[in-house]
This record gives C-alpha cells, structure tokens and sequence, in this order.
C-alpha cells in the first residue's frame, strides 16, 4: 500500500532501526553518572550530538535534544523572548509557519506580548523585503520556516536573515521538513527540527541556539540538556535520530532529484487528467518530494477516504477533512482553493510505479466523489432573463456552497450576480478562487442579514 504522506511522518529507516535495537543494548544507563554503563551512554550521546551538529552546521554545545520537534519550538521561542525581554516583546512570524511557532505566538500574546504575522503570496512565500519592513524597535525575535510542511514552498531564509542581521534580531528556523534534504539556509540564529520527519524515531526533536544569542530557559531548571530540555533523555531514540540524518542526508541529493521528478509527473499530469484543479505551491522553489492540489467540488474527507480504499494514504488541509470546519491556515493564507485538496508527499524509496497507479486511480475517484455531490459538468450557458439570484447555502458545508454556484451562475445574464449565503469559512477561500478558475469576476462579501455571510459573483463570461 502506497504511503504518500512523509510529511506527516516519514517510515522508520533502516539505519535508524539498526542503531536503535544496537543502543537498547549500550544505551540504556544514565549518561550523567560516573559509572562504567553510565560512561558507555555518555559517550554514545556525545557522538550522537556530534553528528545532529555536523547535519545542522552547528558546535555539538549550541545543540541539545527535546522530546519533540513541538517542544523545540516551544522552547526555542519562549527562551529567545525572555533572553531579549529588554528590548522588546513583539514576535514577527510568517502567516504560514507550522502550528507549533503559532502557538507559541499566541501563549506570547496571552502574557501580554505582540504577534506580528507577515502575509504569503499565492505561492506561499513572504516577500523578504516586506519581513525585513517589520523588524522594527522592539522586535524580541523574528521566525521563518525553512519550507512549508503543507505545500512545500521553499522560504527566502537567506535573504531575511540577513535583514535580521542588519535589523539586530534574531531568527528562528523552523527546518522540520527540510533538514533531511540538505544543509540548513546560512544566517539563523535559532533552529528547530523533528526526527520523525526525516526517518528516525518519534519523539526526538532539535534545538539549536548560536552562541551569543541570548536566550533564557523557561519552566523549572534542570541540570539536563543545558537546561534546555528538562528530563532523562531517549538515549536509543537520539543516536537512532543522528544515525538517520546522517544517512539520509548521504542520499539527499540522489534521492531528491530522483522523487524530484515524480513530483514534476504529478504536477503535470493531474490538472490533465482532472478537470477544475488548481496545483498550489510555488512550482520551482520547493521541496522535492511534495505536491498539493485541490479539487473543485470535491469533499476532502470523502475524497481521501476513497483514495484509501483505493490503497494510497495522503493528506489534506481541506475544511472538509477537519474538526474545525475552517481550512488550514497554510490555504488560508496563500488565498488558494481549499476543497478538495490533497498533499503528496513521496517518502523515500517511493517507484515510479506507485505515482502512475495513483495518477490511474485519481481521475476515477474524483469523478466519484464529484457524482455523488451533484456537481456541475460544465457550466451552463444559456442564461434566463433575471439579472440576479440568491442561493441560500447557510448551515451547508464544502463544496456544496461552491457546487450549488456552478449550477446557476449560467442562469443569470452577463454582468448579473449571484449571491451565495455561507456561514462555511471555507466558502471565503473557495469561492474566489472558484471565480479565478472559472474566468468569473468576484464582487465581495458583506455580512448577511439571514446569517453567515453573502458572497456576491459577476457573470463575465
């Protein structure tokens, strides 16, 4: 069974599996004593940190090992803010980073300190110029993930790093999905990442903090992980993560070319062979083995229920596939398409057999899924005298206010409107994006008096 979702969690590899069954035997005692095993796990760590150091391009004492790439960032935010406390509270981070740099925003916030969140372009990048626009008196810290974990949009580090530099502030690189492809972006000042991202065990992230950043630990101290990280470490677990980013940053560039290339054949081919899709993501500067896509009238939660059925695990950030009935913030964001929408994301090993089966299966699955909802074929196009018409969609959830458009908008004549009545957030990303898609002219929204909101569409073509 295909698993294409590595960037949730990458299968377990084979080096990490050896060096973790090999360190349960050696690795088991406490590296803080004196004694013979204590000494033998003292020295397994050592070497462990060595290595994560070398991947990282740091000295073994700027890094130490959390329980998780979450937990590092929390760490890493909260200790940079307080180490800088006296210059300033605010916090400056991308609209698109992880969750995990989100919330520790907002903990920041509830304590009394200011979020700034710079917005992304339809790509998902920031413009640097407009990050290095808001590092002014009083930024604490600034955060920018290396690549996007949703759309694999690659981030212009170098060139806001070097607007920290100049601005004095430091910066924190979220480099969870991109630290197994290759050398961390020069200029950070703090960094993150996650093993279970790169192949090794759960439960084993890093913090890396440059000398001469300040930094305070916050929660109790604890003589561990330079107070970092409080708790007896996963001993196996760690050398098992180093052991695994050492090998696979080994086969990084062989490996990336190659998923590289499959990745271009999904990019390529499913607008092909599936009508009314947008592919998201900037198409040159991202990471090598992700792609997201989102279909038009599609429920993501039946959508990647199917293609499980149909032996292929992905992911979504649509709506329809969350508890929260709101789409990712990633989608948000970038304003892009919402419903319907899939990540791929190749782990390592995946053949080229796998992607065309899925490429084979796709078509048929949305078509599915698209009959069951009633979606449009096409659009109508002979219109009916009324200038204007009102489609009622409150309480419905994506695509059914999209779907429930498509089957009238060629009801009115060129330059009438329709308005949809949504209380679904999604509706506010899916239905301009629908109007873009479609070549029709979004006209705005306001609230609406029967409740949600009215999104208003121009006939133009």
């Amino acid at each position: 069974m295909p698993y294409f979702d590595a960037a949730s969690a990458a299968p377990l590899h084979p080096v990490a599996r050896q060096a973790l069954l090999a360190s349960l035997d050696e690795g088991w005692a406490d590296p803080a004593r004196l004694y013979r095993e204590g000494r033998r796990a003292r020295l397994l760590l050592d070497a462990a940190r060595e290595a994560a150091a070398e991947a990282v391009g740091c000295r073994p004492d700027e890094l130490v090992f959390t329980p998780s790439g979450t937990r590092a960032v929390h760490a890493g935010v909260a200790g940079a803010l307080a180490g800088r406390r006296r210059v300033g509270n605010r916090l400056v981070v991308s609209a698109v980073e992880h969750s995990s740099v989100l919330h520790a925003g907002e903990a920041h916030a509830a304590a009394g300190g200011t979020v700034t969140e710079v917005p992304v372009g339809r790509s998902g990048a920031v413009d640097a110029s407009v990050f290095a626009a808001e590092l002014g008196s009083g930024t604490a810290l600034a955060c920018l993930q290396s690549a996007n974990h949703e759309v694999g949009t690659e981030q212009p580090v170098a060139e806001v790093a070097e607007a920290c530099r100049a601005a004095e502030v430091p910066l924190l690189v979220d480099a969870a999905q991109s630290l197994g492809w290759g050398p961390a972006p020069a200029g950070w000042s703090l960094l993150t990442a996650s093993a279970h991202k790169w192949g090794g065990p759960a439960g084993v992230g890093l913090l890396a903090v440059r000398k001469g950043v300040r930094f305070a630990p916050q929660g109790p101290a604890d003589e561990r992980e330079s107070g970092r990280a409080p708790g007896f470490e996963n001993l196996p677990a760690i050398v098992a993560a180093a052991a695994s980013l050492r090998a696979v940053r080994a086969e990084a560039a062989a490996e990336g070319a190659r998923l590289r290339t499959l990745v271009d054949r999904i990019r390529a081919r499913v607008p092909e062979l599936v009508p009314d899709v947008e592919v998201v993501g900037d198409p040159v500067r991202r990471l090598p083995h992700l792609v997201t896509f989102s279909c038009l009238y599609v429920d993501g939660e039946t959508l990647l229920s199917e293609l499980d059925r149909e032996g292929f695990s992905v992911s979504s950030g649509s709506s329809c596939t969350s508890s929260t009935l709101t789409p990712s913030h990633v989608l948000r964001a970038m304003g892009v398409l919402s419903e319907g929408n899939v990540r791929v994301s190749l782990p390592g090993g995946t053949s080229a057999e796998d992607v065309d089966r899925f490429l084979a299966v796709l078509p048929g699955v949305v078509a599915g899924v698209r009959e069951r909802l009633g979606a449009p074929v096409s659009v109508p196009s002979a219109p009916a005298p009324s200038g204007s018409l009102v489609v009622d969609s409150l309480g419905k959830r994506c695509p059914i206010p999209v779907i429930e458009l498509a089957k009238v908008i060629g009801d009115v004549p060129l330059g009438g409107t329709v308005t949809v009545l949504s209380d679904d957030e999604a509706a506010r990303l899916d239905i301009p994006a629908w109007c873009e898609m479609r070549g029709q002219e979004y006209a705005g929204e306001s609230p609406s008096a029967a409740g949600g909101v009215a999104y208003v569409v121009r006939r133009v073509s």
